[in-house]
């Protein structure tokens, strides 16, 4: 059996001073950083309303509002920013269109509707007590960092990080939320679903045994295809092409590995026991057109644990092929098979042992915002920050892999300095991604 864990992150900063990733010295958050939490933190009935403020107003921004306006009849969506004013209507719109029972939760007036690319910091000085950061990832340490440092309570989608400086960050973040007694919870949606965590409880128990492999599919058609160049229209800056089609880009989007598969990267760390692995070897390429874009559609990620077990996880993101999202946990006596509307245990002759009903699932993307507001309500503290930044992390690992075709350490890739997300992009900015990783080629830093 795997034991659960937590793993702390070093805290030195490699980075230069004028970094927004530059870390506060180990034992330095001191009284000028313990900034007094929004009243509601310290628990209040549900007749106070919740100010809830939305950074990235697509479509996973925009569900993940109207989610938290379920959680609280209390709670109101007060401010709203996105690098992109169309984006920002169109949001608006969809809540202001008459979704039942939102109608009095909708308070954006016009002076707290914020466009650009700074819009995040606006939103968290709106006088909002919640902030939802659903932006492209890369943006993530930055908005992470400045919602805590201002007392906010935070909803963090996933992936937390795009590159190790960032990882770090957000580490440093969350342990500036525990510090301040704020609430931080992850878009690593599994965790909460009820038949997941029923599962994974009864693999951490020992119910099949000691844990020796477990093998993740994510197989998919393109996610957000990169359209052809003639598609820009004429006077557009590089940053605002690479930030409107930013799944495309390692440095906003992590690659397909750490901004999607990393949902299956997370469930291999919770069967872990969220220990870090010894290493990881992977494969990964390209084998479709993605025009000025530079991710993989494919990989192949191992990582080796201490205790002998193998995490083995494959995604694909190619069209008219085979579709999976599985989870084969194979232990010393029995395994756990995760694959659709399935969840079950069977012992070593492959009968089933035990299985979730259904009937009796949640919805996880709801229980998220359910979690949150609830401690919020009762003045208690909710902080995922340590194992959504090893998930995060795994993910990384796994694409540094894969990108050099070397095998990494853990210890290895927590030293990496390679920052892919500028500090300060602006959106009229000349910028150049990179090109496509070779295997053999890309060197590790």
């Amino acid at each position: 059996m795997v034991a659960r864990s937590t793993f702390s992150y070093p805290m030195e900063s490699t980075s230069s001073p004028a970094s927004r990733r530059q870390f506060l010295k180990s034992g330095s958050i001191g009284a000028a950083s313990l900034i007094a939490a929004p009243y509601v933190a310290r628990g209040q009935g549900d007749a106070s309303p919740v100010k809830v403020g939305l950074v990235g107003c697509g479509g996973r921004g925009s569900g993940a509002a109207s989610q938290a306006l379920n959680a609280d009849k209390g709670a109101v969506l007060w401010s709203m920013g996105d690098a992109f004013d169309t984006q920002l209507k169109a949001s608006l719109n969809r809540f202001e269109g008459g979704s039942k029972g939102k109608a009095g939760q909708v308070q954006v007036a016009e002076d707290r509707r914020f466009v650009g690319l700074d819009a995040f910091q606006k939103v968290i000085e709106s006088g909002v007590d919640v902030v939802i950061l659903a932006t492209p990832p890369g943006f993530r340490p930055q908005h992470l960092r400045a919602a805590i440092e201002a007392g906010k309570h935070v909803f963090c989608e996933k992936p937390m990080a795009v590159d190790v400086p960032g990882v770090r960050s957000v580490m440093e973040s969350a342990q500036m939320a525990k510090a301040k007694g704020t609430n931080l919870v992850s878009g690593f949606c599994w965790r909460y679903s009820t038949s997941r965590r029923e599962a994974m409880d009864r693999v951490l128990g020992g119910d099949i045994g000691d844990v020796r492999s477990y093998y993740a599919t994510y197989y998919t058609g393109p996610v957000k295809p990169m359209p052809p160049a003639t598609a820009r229209s004429e006077g557009i800056s590089d940053v605002e092409w690479q930030v409107r089609n930013w799944y495309n880009f390692s440095y906003l989007g992590g690659d397909s590995l750490v901004e999607q598969a990393v949902h299956s990267v997370d469930k291999v760390s919770w069967a872990m026991g969220d220990q870090p692995p010894i290493s990881a070897v992977a494969n990964g390429g390209r084998t479709r057109d993605n025009n000025e874009g530079n991710i993989f559609d494919h990989f192949s990620v191992v990582y080796e644990y201490a205790n002998g077990a193998l995490g083995v996880l494959s995604s694909r993101q190619i069209p008219k092929c085979f579709n999976e999202n599985a989870d084969y946990i194979v232990g010393s006596n029995g395994r756990c098979v995760i694959n659709g509307g399935r969840v079950a245990l069977e012992n070593e002759r492959g009968k089933e042992m035990w299985r979730f009903r259904s009937s009796e699932d949640n919805d996880m993307y709801q229980e998220e915002h359910n979690t949150l507001f609830k401690a919020i309500r009762k003045g208690e503290v909710v902080n995922d920050g340590d194992w959504m930044a090893t998930s995060t992390m795994l993910g990384i690992l796994g694409r540094l892999a894969a990108y050099t075709g070397q095998r990494i350490t853990w210890e290895q890739a927590l030293q990496s300095t390679t920052d892919l997300a500028p500090d300060s992009l602006k959106m009229s900015d000349s910028f150049d991604p990179g090109s496509l990783p070779q295997p053999g080629v890309t060197k590790f830093a």
